[in-house]
């Protein structure tokens, strides 16, 4: 089975093409392909509270191409989900009528709590400890999901406006990060032992400069180190010598900020990073969709 993906996020709009296989007891989901467009919606909305008309166009024209994409591939089912950047921009509602317009897609403006549910959708835990206590850390261009999950279960979820972008921006507020570091500790406090499970782009990306690999773990000093590292560059060298993305050597600093902070509040020993996002989030979603139109358990 194939699907789709389209996550329409503050810093970069991405398409994902999988594959899903069933055998038997064990289902394996397959990244055929992965495009991605940082086209950046945050810089605007995180300031301006609406997108420009020049990085309206380029949303449009992105979505159009991703149909024409889609189309190609043939997916059985796809969807289109935008977060923060979408969430907060005033001509949101414009913006998704004219990519239905024009490219044929709808596009689905989610609130916190639904991507934190997506995200988790990928039910990383139980693939770990099914006892075990942990807390998902999602660190977007525009917001940060918490997730604790313990038994894998679900124990409590809150979106912060706490984002890449939007610190890069000068958008967040010292109440911000004080009302993440109090929902940490008010919700782990009675939690022992709670191992971190961190997702974006940045951690990903973290985990390769430590020279980790994916199922390997992260403890709050690798990511310091690399933290370190990568402040002594400027934005230049970081892409020139460190061989990152113009789009991800400067928000990788406040990325990494966000995950000391939370690693630190939560007395997390260590963090796993399964390499896996939103968009594999919703590729799941599809696929349960899938099976419970056939029926299945």
């Amino acid at each position: 089975m194939k699907f789709a993906a389209i996550d329409v996020g503050s810093n970069a709009v991405r398409l994902l093409f999988t594959q899903v296989f069933e055998n038997k007891d064990e289902t394996f989901f397959k990244k055929d392909s992965l495009f991605r467009v940082p086209i950046r919606l945050g810089e605007d909305v995180f300031v301006k509270r609406k997108i420009s008309e020049k990085k309206k166009d380029s949303l449009i024209k992105t979505m159009m191409a991703f149909k024409y994409l889609i189309e190609a591939y043939d997916p059985l089912d796809y969807m289109a989900i935008a977060t923060a950047a979408m969430r907060e921009a005033e001509n949101s509602r414009e913006i998704v009528k004219a990519i239905e317009s024009e490219a044929g897609i709808d596009l689905q403006i989610i609130d916190g709590q639904r991507e934190a549910e997506i995200i988790y959708s990928n039910h990383i835990a139980e693939k770990l400890d099914k006892k075990g206590n942990y807390l998902y850390i999602d660190v977007g261009g525009g917001s940060t999901e918490l997730t604790l999950i313990s038994g894998s279960v679900i124990v409590n979820s809150h979106s912060f406006k706490l984002g890449t972008v939007r610190l890069l921006e000068k958008q967040v507020s010292k109440t911000e990060w004080q009302r993440m570091k109090d929902w940490i500790k008010e919700t782990t406090s009675e939690y022992p032992s709670i191992t971190g499970i961190g997702t974006g782009g940045n951690i990903n990306k973290i985990l390769k400069m430590s020279l980790k690999e994916e199922g390997q773990t992260l403890s709050y000093k690798n990511i310091k180190t690399i933290y370190d590292l990568v402040n002594s560059y400027s934005f230049e060298d970081r892409i020139s010598k460190l061989n990152l993305r113009p789009d991800r050597a400067d928000v990788i600093i406040p990325a990494t900020k966000i995950f000391l902070k939370t690693i630190k509040w939560a007395d997390i020993k260590e963090l796993y990073v399964p390499s896996i996002g939103l968009s594999d989030g919703i590729i799941h979603v599809l696929y349960e969709k899938q099976k419970t139109m056939k029926g299945q358990p």
